[in-house]
């Protein structure tokens, strides 16, 4: 009889608005928590939030659920997992901008999608110089990419670690350029959490750069 499964444990969140391919686009990413050791769980409804036991057991939390809604135990149930350690990551839609209703996952989450311009435009993301060394960043300066260019609410209790630059023109209401955190860490509680406002469709994913630091902040969220 084999002994008990010491593998750390990951559980894949995913559905909501199916324009972010959320099947497809977290496919990509479970060779890469297997690879490291992790046993993977996928639930395609947000009630696993409410079993606090699995929570309790799951190291890593994947989210990719864009919009929707999140009932106020299935929110409290991830964030009390992340408090006592439970890892949270996500990119894009799937994770700051979802359950717009709730103000405590937006606290979790440290950020929420407020705009972005009409259709796909072409911009870069930048690493700040100051977090060149950080895990998730390390040996990137600067990504391009032809997608959503987010603005976001943000708090500063968010570690920076890469950012974007939304143009001033004669047609905008803001009259200098706005800078905008494009990825960021953050501790809740005991629980570490990462976000990656890239990935708008698998174009984005697959990017080679953006590829590796999303699986880089998959594996260092997790407890």
């Amino acid at each position: 009889m084999s002994g008990p499964d010491h593998r750390r444990r990951a559980l894949v969140v995913r559905g909501g608005w199916p324009g972010h391919e959320p099947r497809a686009a977290t496919d990509l990413f479970l060779p890469v928590l297997r690879d490291h050791g992790f046993a993977v769980e996928i639930s395609e409804s947000l009630d696993v939030y409410t079993d606090d036991e699995r929570m309790a057991g799951t190291d890593l939390v994947v989210q990719c659920w864009t919009m929707g809604e999140a009932t106020e135990d299935q929110v409290r149930g991830l964030c009390e997992a992340v408090r006592a350690g439970t890892g949270l990551a996500g990119w894009h839609g799937g994770i700051i901008d979802a359950f717009r209703g709730s103000i405590d996952y937006q606290r979790l989450t440290g950020g929420q999608f407020l705009w972005h311009a009409p259709g796909l435009t072409d911009f870069e993301v930048t690493v700040r110089p100051d977090r060149a060394r950080h895990p998730v960043v390390t040996g990137h300066h600067r990504v391009s990419l032809h997608s959503e260019q987010y603005w976001v609410a943000t708090d500063s209790h968010n570690e920076v670690l890469a950012e974007t630059v939304l143009p001033a023109g004669p047609d905008t209401p803001w009259d200098q350029p706005v800078t905008m955190p494009a990825i960021w860490t953050r501790t809740w509680g005991r629980g570490r959490v990462f976000v990656s406002t890239l990935g708008h469709h698998l174009p984005d994913l697959t990017n080679p750069a953006v590829r590796e630091i999303t699986g880089r902040g998959l594996l260092w969220a997790a407890r």
